[in-house]
């Protein structure tokens, strides 16, 4: 019997032939079982037994040893390899009935369920990536979107779901929902639930998750803006913070529907449609005061002001710097006050009618204080806005500034100069033209100055500093007059 696992055992290790496939796991699955059965009956520990025909071994060594314990390291190889195909095995037929489960899901969804199919498909692309994918590659994409044409508001509310979880983390899937008109069907949902009566909240919740999910890839930005979602995002919104006074108020869809707003006021394209709904830009500015739903809205005022259309919207809004310059008082949303001094910035290297708005709103005192006491990123913009304060450009002038001394002190209008009128300058005018500017340079540059004189000491007392004192080089270099024409935040 012993002879019989030895001769056993030794097929094994010399007879193995790498084979693939299904043959390849029987094959070692064979191997393993011998192999089993060669240990349980003492095949590992062999001894030859002396019988009538064969003489007595001699008496073994140390160096007889050492075969025996390749033999035995060999074993454990083997054992070690056999488990490894079985739980390669194991993987391979978990995979296969999955792939099993969603062949009968999207047939369920195209031919016999939808809803039921709807309902499935939500439930296993929601955490699972790769399913996801397979989900989209059998076909399950087309008919989700089709289910939106149905009657039936459960469908409806289950296809918008299961779309948004195919969409999650998979720029692909994104892809192929809006290629399938996805956008307009649920746009046009709104519009029958609009028609019947009040839309069904359930429904308008899942299409602006949708629109949030699918705004994320910058190719769905256009084609999204352009589809009327803009104005339904902004109505929706609008609606939401009215209801927000009863208490009827739901933080996750407005977010939601601030986020999407973000995503697609990232194009320039769109902000003009936003800008253009009515009353959109001053409902921005007054709800600044919600610190739920500042940080978004700053965040979208930040895309606004990057458009000429979008600063003009802004500055033709009442006390819209001043509520701005309100922002940089918010010591406790060192965020929000990062997003507020880049608007103003922004606007007021752009227009020299805002910066005079500005230095008239008190700003120059809270951007010290931010020199002091906000976050590094703060800092920076501050002291970059005040040397934008403190340096007139002369661009874009309208109106009268009076300077601190009491004088009128007007700027220039800018004209544009081509190529053909270089000739034809007055070099006497022109340089009466650079007088006035240097005067008017001269006359903000005192106001900044002696706004900063005037706040150094009370900032300075706020911040604890010593009673005795100066300003450094940092605060005197704010009110140089500097040549920078960029932004470099």
């Amino acid at each position: 019997m012993a002879r019989f696992q030895q001769n056993n055992l030794g097929s094994v290790v010399l007879d193995h032939q790498p084979t693939t496939g299904a043959g390849n796991f029987k094959l070692w699955s064979t191997c393993r079982r011998k192999i089993i059965n060669t240990i349980k009956c003492g095949g590992g520990g062999f001894r030859h037994r002396p019988t009538a025909q064969s003489p007595a071994p001699e008496k073994p060594n140390s160096r007889s040893d050492v075969p025996q314990k390749k033999k035995s390291e060999k074993l454990s190889e083997l054992l070690r390899m056999s488990e490894l195909l079985e739980q390669e095995e194991e993987e391979v037929n978990k995979k296969v009935e999955m792939l099993e489960e969603l062949k009968r899901v999207v047939k369920r969804l195209q031919y016999d369920d939808v809803l039921g199919g709807a309902k499935e498909v939500r439930r296993l692309a929601k955490e699972d990536s790769g399913a996801r994918c397979t989900l989209a590659l059998l076909g399950a994409i087309p008919p989700l979107v089709a289910v939106l044409d149905s009657g039936d508001v459960d469908s409806h509310i289950a296809g918008l779901y299961a779309l948004l979880n195919l969409g999650i983390g998979n720029d692909t899937n994104k892809a192929a929902i809006v290629k399938a008109g996805a956008v307009h069907k649920m746009l046009d949902l709104i519009k029958c639930d609009q028609d019947d009566g009040e839309p069904n909240h359930d429904v308008c919740a899942g299409v602006i998750a949708n629109f949030l999910g699918l705004s994320a890839l910058d190719s769905n930005k256009p084609i999204i803006g352009s589809s009327g979602a803009i104005k339904f995002l902004v109505i929706f919104l609008v609606k939401m913070f009215k209801n927000s006074v009863n208490g009827e108020v739901n933080s996750q869809v407005i977010q939601d529907c601030l986020r999407a707003l973000y995503n697609l006021s990232l194009l320039a394209s769109n902000v003009l449609p936003m800008i253009e709904i009515d009353d959109f830009v001053p409902f921005l500015l007054a709800t600044l005061g919600d610190m739920e739903v500042s940080d978004r809205i700053l965040s979208i005022l930040s895309n606004v002001v990057s458009t000429p259309e979008g600063r003009k919207a802004v500055s033709g809004v009442r006390d819209s710097f001043q509520i701005l310059v309100d922002v940089l008082s918010w010591s406790d949303s060192p965020n929000c006050q990062e997003q507020a001094t880049y608007i103003l910035m922004v606007m007021a290297h752009k227009s020299y009618r805002d910066r005079v708005i500005m230095i008239e709103s008190g700003v120059t005192s809270s951007l010290l204080e931010l020199t002091l006491l906000g976050s590094t990123l703060a800092q920076k913009r501050a002291s970059r806005l005040l040397e934008i304060l403190s340096v007139d450009k002369g661009k874009q002038v309208s109106e009268t500034f009076v300077g601190s001394t009491g004088a009128n002190v007007s700027a220039p209008q800018c004209r544009s100069i081509d190529s053909k009128s270089l000739k034809s300058i007055d070099p006497a005018k022109d340089s009466e033209d650079d007088r006035i500017m240097s005067d008017e340079s001269k006359a903000v540059k005192h106001l900044v100055q002696q706004s900063l004189h005037s706040n150094m000491r009370r900032i300075a007392k706020r911040a604890n500093l010593p009673q005795d004192f100066v300003p450094s080089e940092h605060f005197r270099s704010l009110t140089s007059m500097s040549t920078s024409k960029s932004l470099p935040f």
